[in-house]
């Protein structure tokens, strides 16, 4: 079996947000990188736990992103994949970064297609449905549980108020989220033959964006908090309709 695993670079989440040329770029510099959380916890993990269960399973990885994305795909190779694929460019429209690497999967023939469920700093939740679209197969969001027999896949996910099963045959594209695999980190072992594995670097494919950044906002500050005193239940029924508009 083959599974290509899709994985974003992003912000730590302790990073200082801040935004350049009039708040239409991240500013960068200064920020430490990591692997996209739902890309390396869950998607990546669950390949591997895949590939331990059938050792014949072979770990691709993918990501678009210029030559600054390399470390994060190193670890990702540390972890357990056995190759991977940069896509040199960068993008931040969904549909842009879906078809780079459509193209990378229609090539390699895969069995099965792993996303995180969203990247953390766009929160788009996009990539997954259009690969699947792109590549006429059939997609699985939101997966918190995944086994296969055979070519058939089992796929438990998140709906409202529960949980859906699913079967489908392979290949498909699925999108994971907590639940699906437990957290891992690298191990020494890892970490040293992860940089002799390849790393093959790709042009992308003609593709027109389809939208743009106009610009970023950051939320408002916080406002001071206002105490009430117990006595005075009238004032905070006040306050919480006339200013924090809560009814």
């Amino acid at each position: 079996m083959k599974i290509l695993v899709c994985i974003s670079k992003t912000p730590d989440t302790t990073a200082k947000i801040a935004f350049t040329d009039n708040n239409t770029k991240f500013a960068g510099d200064g920020v430490q990188w990591i692997i996209n959380p739902y890309d390396e916890w869950y998607a990546l993990v669950r390949a591997i736990e895949l590939k331990e269960a059938d050792a014949s399973t072979v770990i691709h990885l993918v990501t678009v992103g210029a030559a600054d994305a390399e470390p994060i795909i190193r670890k990702a190779l540390a972890l357990g994949g056995d190759e991977a694929i940069r896509i040199n460019a960068e993008s931040q429209d969904s549909f842009y970064i879906a078809a780079q690497i459509a193209e990378v999967a229609k090539q390699g023939g895969y069995d099965l297609i792993f996303t995180g469920k969203e990247t953390i700093d766009y929160n788009g939740s996009s990539i997954g449905g259009m690969l699947a679209e792109l590549l006429n197969l059939p997609y699985v969001s939101l997966a918190e549980k995944f086994t296969i027999e055979g070519t058939t896949a089992t796929i438990e996910r998140e709906i409202d108020g529960g949980t859906e099963t699913n079967t489908v045959q392979l290949p498909v594209v699925v999108s994971c989220q907590k639940g699906v695999a437990e957290q891992r980190i690298p191990n020494m072992k890892g970490i040293m033959s992860a940089r002799t594995k390849p790393l093959k670097v790709v042009e992308p494919t003609a593709v027109d964006a389809l939208t743009a950044v106009v610009s970023f906002d950051l939320p408002p500050a916080k406002a001071g908090v206002k105490l009430v005193p117990a006595d005075n239940p009238e004032e905070l029924v006040r306050l919480l309709h006339e200013e924090a508009k809560a009814f």
